[in-house]
């Protein structure tokens, strides 16, 4: 199904809820057992996903704490990332094209966002906002060309893009070019998983599995086996294509198919930031790593990449690992 570009949901871009988990028995509270006969839930939409926390915990006031908590936090980040919110901080920057004493979490992400586009030579672009914006007026006409939008409008969103004219400090942050934008939405619900799951740590929670639209692992499951991870079939929901076993380890999933402009799938919420154009490269792209943020990231820039720069960066870094579904339905997997 298609959604109108110009609806709350389909402004996530982000992808299909292409992870499912299953998570048998109870977190573990200080070496004890939770003995709680159901868990702390709370189920929700936070940056563009439908999100869950849950958690066991032997004392259910404690628990309904702890979940406020993580709850008001993943709010609070809201306010700051959402591109849905008027008064969000990057509704603000976008706007202004600048953000004077802006947020730690902010300035945290944002230079993390350079790190990884430098590191996949512009493949993660947290400046490719303008060719959302283009694509979406293009096909909210009653009767977009089917070739998408004009040559000279592409040229003219390409233009804005670029994310060495992004500049960030602790005091400002800066668009360098003149109607120029940025979108956290390939980054910024790993950093909101990796956030939930270091305030669960912190309360002693040694045992969990988050999913706030990518999905993180603390330690095993109570009987000391990885916690199960469904890589979903983006060409058929429902269906898993692959299960792993993670242990304190996150998992993120990209792919087009996450959300369509057009019904033929050719122009998707992925876009090249050199070229403008949606890549078809692969079908999905799963990325095992140490944290969320990483995985998000990277499973963004890899659906960009050659199968060869992929490798690259995988051997380079040494704990991370790639699941590729090519066009054609073949599966790849690169890493230990």
């Amino acid at each position: 199904m298609t959604h109108s570009p110009l609806t709350r949901s389909s402004l996530t871009r982000r992808r299909l809820i292409a992870i499912a988990a299953t998570a048998g028995g109870a977190a573990l509270l200080g070496g004890r057992r939770a003995i709680a006969d159901a868990p702390m839930r709370w189920r929700g939409s936070a940056l563009g996903a439908q999100v869950s926390i849950e958690i066991y915990h032997f004392d259910r006031l404690k628990a309904e704490r702890l979940v406020h908590r993580c709850v008001e936090d993943v709010r609070r980040l809201e306010r700051q990332f959402s591109l849905y919110d008027p008064a969000s901080a990057i509704r603000a920057l976008n706007r202004a094209g600048v953000l004077v004493s802006p947020d730690a979490d902010m300035v945290a992400l944002l230079n993390a966002a350079l790190d990884f586009a430098a590191l996949t030579d512009g493949a993660f672009d947290p400046t490719v906002q303008p060719l959302w914006d283009l694509h979406a007026a293009h096909f909210a006409q009653p009767h977009p060309a089917a070739e998408g939008p004009a040559a000279e409008l592409l040229a003219d969103a390409l233009s804005k893009v670029g994310y060495r004219h992004l500049k960030v400090s602790p005091d400002r942050i800066a668009l360098l070019k003149p109607g120029s934008a940025i979108t956290l939405n390939g980054i910024a619900q790993g950093y909101a998983t990796d956030r939930v799951t270091e305030t669960l740590r912190a309360a002693g929670l040694t045992t969990t599995l988050v999913d706030m639209g990518e999905i993180r692992a603390s330690g095993t499951k109570p009987d000391g086996a990885p916690w199960h991870v469904g890589l979903a079939d983006p060409d058929e929901p429902g269906r898993v294509s692959e299960t792993i076993g993670l242990v304190d380890r996150a998992v993120a999933t990209t792919a087009g198919a996450g959300f369509r402009f057009d019904s033929a799938g050719r122009f998707t919420h992925l876009f090249d930031p050199g070229t403008g154009r949606s890549p078809s490269r692969y079908r999905s792209v799963s990325v095992v790593a140490p944290t969320a943020t990483e995985a998000d990231a990277l499973s963004t820039a890899f659906s960009l990449l050659p199968t060869a720069r992929i490798a690259a960066i995988v051997a380079g870094r040494g704990d991370i690992q790639a699941h590729l579904t090519d066009s054609n339905g073949a599966a790849m997997v690169y890493g230990a």
